[in-house]
This record gives structure tokens, sequence and C-alpha cells, in this order.
């Protein structure tokens, strides 16, 4: 069982700086991983009672996610791990460690996972993006396309 963190980050520079010392951390917590997680260790408010909206807490580690990814893409990556929990790792830990461990030639992946390989390739695309393009009807699952970006 992963100890509890105490929870210290309140700002965007906070996080940035946690994703790069963690190395590799889940967006959210889970009884299933000991990765430290985002949620976990920032301190802000939840959600008060008669407030509308998800709380300062819930918005800071949502936005984070896209956020940091976003404004570092040379130092920060957001994936999935198998098993689809969502994380962000640096970079230097991606190159270095989890994509020697973890790499499969696309060949081996399923057909749709080649499909998002061929679109990502022709231009960047956000998620929901690609789950359009690889599926313009509707006709394939979001977990099934979810599912063929995690063997990405």
């Amino acid at each position: 069982m992963k100890p509890k963190r105490s929870a210290k980050i309140k700002t965007f520079e906070q996080a940035y700086a946690f994703v790069l010392k963690a190395k590799t951390c889940l967006i959210f917590g889970s009884k299933t991983s000991d990765l430290p997680s985002l949620w976990d260790v920032v301190d802000l408010p939840g959600r008060q009672p008669g407030q509308s909206g998800w709380g300062a807490k819930v918005e800071a580690v949502w936005a984070w996610k896209n956020e940091l990814p976003a404004q570092f893409p040379d130092e920060i990556f957001y994936g999935k791990l198998p098993g689809g929990l969502a994380m962000l790792m640096s970079i230097e830990h991606l190159r270095d460690v989890h994509y020697p461990a973890h790499h499969r030639p696309v060949s081996a992946c399923s057909p749709l996972a080649r499909r998002a390989v061929e679109l990502i390739r022709s231009e960047p695309h956000t998620t929901a993006e690609l789950r359009k393009a690889l599926s313009p009807s509707g006709a394939i699952s979001k977990s099934k396309v979810d599912s063929a970006l995690v063997e990405l």
C-alpha cells in the first residue's frame, strides 16, 4: 500500500515540479497502483455545500492534466498506463525507462490502433478528435478507441 502523501501543491508551477520529480504520477489516485497521484498532493478546497461547479481542487487537477503537457511538450507527457489509468510522465522517464520497457511494434497492435497511428502521423489530434476520426458514425465505442490508444 502506498503511503499517504501530504497535500501541499496549490499552483501550476508546483504541479509542474511535482510531475518532473515523481517522473510518473497518476492524475487521480488508484487503489490498484503504488504511483503517487496529483490528486493526493493538491491542497485546494473541494466543492463547498451550496457552491456550484466542481470546486477548486477538481478544476485545478482537471486543467493541469491538459495544460502541463500542452505548455511543456518537451518535458511532460500525458497518457494512459496499461489498465487505463491516466497519468503524467516526464519525457525523460518516457524516453529512458518507460518506452524501452514497454515498446512493441505498431504492426503488433490492433487494426484500430494502427489506424490511430496513421492519423497521428498525418497531424496532431486531441483524444476527442481521434475518437471522432476513428469512428465518425459512433459505431466504435469510446472504450474500444481508448483501449486502442492505450496500446500505443
